[in-house]
């Protein structure tokens, strides 16, 4: 924000008073001049405040809730115009994303269970992988959640580790879409929409734990659960 000459002016002057108050010079003789310069200043701007009332005084300088002047440095900065994602279009206005192993194990199980979906199921497929890791029933990275059971009992907890075809991403850009809601999830960037369940399945199958738990949430193709 820009402040005019005269508004400047005037609350320097108020600093530059309060100041003179506090720290008054205590120059030696060859000061002596400087010293009787600025005490005539300080008077000068002290009489141009109290020509123009307190209240007045205390919107220029910039007290009070009423100020005129701020400081522009010292105002935080508005966040209401962030736009929080909540489409494939405003994804795709994304940079590419990228991250380390635990970001690559949740966009490859984006990627093989739900890159098919709408934008809220497969961030509700990626918050039940978040719960898991979060869970003490669970091992405590998603890479480890992902393939826990593989090559083991009870077996694989995500159907795709355990199909025996090799995990290839032949859609770039689903792979790159994923990626993308992968990284919005590690960053807590989108609203928790499962009731922190811990299992799905896909409305087209109807398996026998489904019913020993508490269905939280249907979401696209997918149906959320969590332990009674």
């Amino acid at each position: 924000m820009l402040l005019d000459h005269v508004a400047l002016k005037v609350r320097c002057a108020a600093v530059a008073t309060v100041c003179a108050f506090i720290f008054t010079p205590t120059l030696g003789s060859a000061g002596d001049t400087t010293n009787t310069v600025l005490q005539n200043l300080l008077t000068q701007e002290r009489q141009q405040i109290t020509a123009l009332g307190s209240n007045k005084a205390k919107k220029i300088a910039g007290i009070g809730a009423d100020a005129r002047i701020r400081v522009a440095s010292l105002s935080k900065p508005k966040q209401d115009n962030v736009t929080p994602v909540s489409s494939f279009k405003q994804l795709k206005e994304m940079p590419k994303a990228s991250g380390g192993a635990e970001w690559a194990c949740l966009s490859e199980a984006l990627y093989f269970e739900a890159r098919g979906e709408s934008f809220k199921s497969i961030g509700a497929v990626a918050e039940v992988i978040i719960n898991r890791r979060n869970s003490s029933r669970y091992p405590g990275t998603i890479c480890s959640v992902v393939s826990q059971g593989v090559g083991g009992r009870p077996g694989c907890q995500f159907s795709y580790k355990c199909d025996g075809r090799k995990e290839v991403f032949n859609e770039p850009a689903a792979y790159t879409r994923v990626g993308k809601m992968a990284r919005l999830v590690l960053d807590g960037a989108l609203p928790k929409v499962t009731g922190g369940a811990l299992f799905y399945h896909t409305k087209a199958v109807r398996p026998s734990w489904a019913r020993k738990f508490r269905r939280t949430a249907q979401i696209g193709a997918h149906y959320f659960y969590h332990p009674k």
